[in-house]
């Protein structure tokens, strides 16, 4: 039996047209929109086209195109990240091989000269496809995120109505290299259009080259055209380049040939960057030699120049540093199907957000997306659709690496094995070629691309060198590969989510040799975005400005993956029935699945900002980090603000923005001496901000770029209450199980048997008692994992039982002043897990003062065989449900961690208490805020209470309604379950968030290592 199409390696595509650059004539005509739709299980179960009696009776049901059909109600969507959804055994794929048949009926515009060549073009079918028309075969293609194009001409009728079908099959053997880390989703996700060409001499393509001099100053603009023409007959072309409408220089050619070259000097053309995106436009035109037009195309030209220059990474003469992010195409309704809107907003963001460069993971992207990159100033990755990392899997099964193999020492292990099925096939050469052909073709005319991308997760092979010579012998952009491990044949060294030291090896190391290097090094992949993080944003770009040679790179990723469920909430893997499946890998990026932006998205900007600061000695020095543009575009505000109980403006102005080159460093002239707030009865800080001055293509006038924030008052040495309060009489009543202490207008009550609070009220409860502890106020060394902990750390915790740990009392002491005026009460509990034989002597004395105030001191002293370390030290501590304001001095407003914080401010920030948590696709721990010296939760009449630390330090607290045990059962946000209170946590140190789900954890230092400590909080009624 014949093999078919879509399992036979020798059939890539039948009657489809070269690839060309983009760009639709005016004669176009979008076929988007409600089709009709049958669906089988498989090829064979389709109902038969063309019918053989040439009519036919099945029923057909409406889909919209572009989209999936498995998120219009046929079939399931299936999501792994490496493991492959089916058997591996490559070219063949199973035997249940769901097929759509989509067909439409459309009728050849009126208007279009009946002479017109026309044409079918596909920009992306998942994931290959067969084409009738009015019955005739078409043709076939594959290559999911690539175009094709067919010849329609002589088949479609021009005065009547044509019936167009495609039968899309979801798997194909291009499936084995179509395993990128995404949803599996099938059928017509881009655009399907009808063009119409002139039908005799015509441009077919063109290549737009800008050639700058060795002091990229003045330019030659090459452009290559490629024509169909009939023979023996001449034609003209001219060519116009114009600067927002003003001509720059043209130029006429008359050409018999089926190919032309254009050599226009330019004169100093403004230069295109990702920061000064400017463009020009270029028009060609085919005429005849008469004059009449015949064709005009428009072309948006960036003069720049792209090459390694000692070693690195240069645009027009200088170096760049990528703050960049992958991004895949994703919408929560339509998948890969995003709308051209959704896109945009997309890559706005990004801009107001500091990023500079994305990667188009895994594939190419839509046309629109490097229309808009141009214009709005990116360094676009551009990446061939290919990825087959199910091998690694495959290759690794019932194997367990060396325990002294690391990342890179498992790569060399196995992937040259994994390579042998597909990357370094030679049967497979044509498939992988093609795939770099398609992009290449399709994407060469954009300046803001500087970089080919050979693919993902596909090891290396002689296939991958194919496609590296193909690139090379049309283009001289440089050529990215992560897989090619040594930098052998591509231009830069790449490296996935290397911790510190790693990372610090891969500068200093590889490819150096006497201290010089010929190649730079870039991170495809690295911070990975997954819940809760990134942490350690700060740790890689401060990398990035101490190695000259490490040219940043591009966070992991851009946006969850999360698909709108009908019972509303964004499904992950196994939420359809999927098996296998990755579970929650496909929530891992800056924005959620509604690209908003998440909390490590806002961090990112802070981070990415493209100025550094330096406070020294009531002097405050700025870099400037753009690559090529000064300041000159922005302005600087200054405040100084006093905090204590509340804020105070003591100054506020503008600054005088300095002319600074890119990474030079100036001293700012500041309008007053910093020094003299340095005695200031409060804590003080100084706060600059640099807005756009004028509205740019994406953002408003007065956007924020950058921020920088310092105390200039001096640190004071706080006072420390020491013993009992000396004022007020004090009542105290002791049973066997409980004591209550009392005053005018307060009560606090201690549950002696258990050795905690349970009660303290000052005209209405402030407290509460916890079901499950029966204590209002209870040590806590546990919080509800993170995403990040979840691979790694949170196992180890949990083999400690931290999670578990409870409370034995082991002594109870009342000691009332003498005068009557305040008690001290002190127990010694023990802290522990079941089973286990480790646990904290905890050494607790509360005060009560005359007032009602509540201080808690704790002495922690770990015994036994404890974990290294802890999630975070603390108390739990159950309010009232009425308590649903918060008011606080820190860290704000949002969520900040030790290794994510930069983006929180200090200030005195408020919110209700339903708004503190942060709404996570995936629940998960989340809603610290750090470096707070108070925080106040009240009720709507303002009465509540009042925390901070006993020794006036600074710490940590979350607040909301929501128990550790809720949010870690929790799958999705419907599951939560909201407590009736507000549940307040105080601590002193908590942990950092890391990337460990693919990547580094957190730094040790960053960690909250058990050992010997005290610490204590008061608490006051308002």
């Amino acid at each position: 039996m014949d093999k078919p199409d879509y399992e036979n390696l020798e059939v890539i595509q039948r009657n489809r047209l070269a690839p060309r650059t983009y760009w639709l004539p005016p004669t176009h005509l979008l076929l988007n929109g409600t089709w009709d739709f049958q669906y089988a299980p498989t090829p064979l179960e389709a109902s038969e086209y063309p019918p053989k009696d040439g009519s036919s009776e099945e029923i057909w049901s409406p889909i919209n195109v572009p989209g999936h059909w498995q998120l219009q109600g046929h079939g399931h969507p299936h999501y792994t990240n490496v493991q492959f959804p089916f058997p591996s055994n490559p070219p063949y794929i199973p035997i249940e091989n769901p097929t759509g048949t989509y067909r439409r009926h459309f009728k050849v515009p009126t208007e279009w000269d009946s002479t017109s060549q026309l044409r079918l073009r596909f920009d992306g079918v998942d994931s290959a496809y067969h084409v009738w028309l009015n019955g005739s075969f078409v043709g076939y293609s594959q290559g999911s995120r690539n175009a094709a194009e067919f010849d329609i001409t002589g088949i479609a009728k021009n005065d009547s109505d044509n019936e167009l079908v495609v039968r899309v099959y979801q798997w194909c053997k291009a499936s084995y290299i179509e395993d990128q880390d995404q949803w599996w989703l099938s059928g017509i996700f881009r655009d399907v259009t009808l063009l119409a060409l002139p039908g005799q001499s015509r441009i077919e393509d063109f290549f737009v080259k800008t050639n700058l001099d060795e002091n990229y100053e003045h330019a030659v603009l090459q452009v290559d055209v490629t024509l169909n023409k009939p023979e023996l007959s001449s034609v003209d072309l001219l060519l116009i380049l114009r600067d927002s409408g003003v001509e720059v220089s043209s130029t006429r050619k008359t050409v018999d040939a089926d190919k032309a070259n254009f050599e226009i000097p330019v004169s100093n053309p403004k230069k295109w960057t990702a920061e000064s995106p400017y463009l020009y436009q270029l028009e060609i035109s085919l005429q005849t030699q008469g004059g009449e037009s015949i064709q005009t195309i428009a072309q948006n030209v960036g003069f720049r120049k792209v090459e390694l220059k000692d070693g690195l990474i240069t645009v027009n003469g200088s170096p760049i540093l990528l703050r960049g992010t992958n991004r895949h195409d994703h919408h929560p309704i339509h998948g890969r199907a995003v709308p051209y809107e959704f896109l945009k907003q997309d890559l706005l963001l990004m801009k107001q957000h500091n990023i500079n460069a994305l990667r188009t993971s895994h594939y190419p992207g839509q046309p629109w997306l490097y229309d808009l990159a141009d214009e709005l100033g990116f360094w676009v990755m551009d990446e061939a659709d290919l990825e087959c990392h199910g091998f690694y899997d495959v290759v690794t099964q019932h194997v367990t690496p060396a325990p002294y193999l690391d990342y890179e020492g498992s790569k060399e292990e196995f992937f040259p094995k994994a390579a042998q099925f597909t990357s370094d096939n030679p049967e497979w050469r044509e498939s992988y070629l093609d795939r770099m052909v398609q992009m290449v073709q399709r994407d060469k005319n954009h300046p803001c691309i500087f970089s080919w991308s050979l693919g993902n997760e596909s090891f290396y092979g002689v296939n991958h060198v194919a496609m590296i010579e193909y690139a090379r012998s049309i283009d001289d952009r440089l050529i990215h590969y992560e897989g090619d491990i040594k930098a052998q044949e591509t231009d830069m060294y790449s490296y996935m989510y290397p911790d510190q030291d790693r990372l610090k090896r891969h500068v200093e190391i590889d490819g150096i040799k006497d201290g010089q290097w010929e190649k730079p090094v870039i991170l495809c992949e690295y911070a990975h975005a997954m819940g809760n993080g990134p942490g350690g944003l700060d740790d890689y770009q401060d990398a990035f400005r101490k190695y000259k040679r490490l040219q940043g790179g591009f966070i992991w990723e851009w946006a969850n993956h999360g698909l709108l469920h009908k019972d509303g909430y964004y499904a992950y893997g196994g939420d359809f029935g999927d098996q296998p499946n990755d579970s929650t890998f496909v929530m891992d990026g800056l924005c959620n699945s509604e690209h908003k932006p998440t909390a490590g998205l806002i961090e990112l900007k802070r981070v990415f900002q493209p100025i550094n600061f330096k406070y020294e000695d009531g002097k405050v020095f700025i870099t400037n980090e753009y690559d090529f543009i000064g300041l000159d575009h922005l302005e600087a505000k200054y405040a100084i603000k006093a905090y204590g109980g509340e804020l105070s403006l003591l100054e506020s102005g503008t600054l005088e923005v300095p002319s600074v080159r890119p990474w030079d460093t100036v001293e700012l002239t500041l309008p007053a001496d910093l020094n003299k707030y340095s005695d200031h009865d409060e804590e003080v800080f100084w706060s600059l901000s640099f807005t756009l001055k004028e509205s740019t293509s994406w953002a408003p006038a007065s956007h924020e770029v950058a921020w920088f924030q310092h105390k200039i008052s001096a640190d004071r040495q706080p006072s420390i209450p020491v013993g009992l309060p000396a004022s007020g009489s004090v009542k105290v009543v002791e049973t066997r199980t409980k004591v209550e202490v009392s005053g005018s207008d307060w009560e606090v009550h201690f549950d002696r048997v258990r050795g905690y609070v349970t009660k303290w009220s000052h005209g209405s409860d402030l407290l509460e008692v916890d079901p499950v502890t029966r204590a209002a106020i209870y040590p806590c060394f546990w919080r509800a994992p993170t995403d990040n902990d979840k691979d790694s750390a949170v196992s180890v915790w949990k083999e400690y039982g931290v999670h578990r740990m409870t409370s034995q009392l082991r002594s109870f002491k009342v000691e009332t002043g003498a005068d009557g005026s305040g008690v001290r009460i002190e127990t010694k509990t023990y802290f522990a897990p079941p089973v286990l034989g480790w646990g904290y002597d905890i050494h607790t004395v509360y005060h009560i003062s005359s007032k009602g105030a509540l201080s808690i001191k704790l002495d922690l002293n770990p015994k036994g065989v404890f974990p290294v370390d802890v999630p975070r030290v603390g108390l739990n501590i159950r309010l009232p449900k009425s308590l649903s304001q918060a008011s606080w001095f820190g860290r704000g407003p949002g969520e900040s961690y030790p290794d994510k914080k930069h983006s929180q401010a200090i200030g005195i920030w408020s919110s209700a208490v339903d708004d503190l948590e942060v709404p996570y696709d995936v629940p998960q721990g989340n809603g610290n805020r750090m470096d707070t010296r108070w925080v106040r939760l009240v009720d709507a009449d303002g009465h509540g209470i009042r925390a901070s630390r006993l020794d006036a330090a600074t710490f940590n607290w979350t607040g909301g309604r929501l128990s550790d045990q809720t949010i870690e059962d929790a799958k999705h946000p419907c599951d939560l379950v909201r407590e009736d209170a507000t549940l307040l946590n105080l601590s002193p140190r908590v942990a950092g968030v890391g990337s460990a789900t693919c990547g580094p954890g957190v730094r040790d230092d960053l960690l909250v290592k058990v050992k010997p400590e005290s610490y204590g909080f008061v608490l006051e009624s308002i």
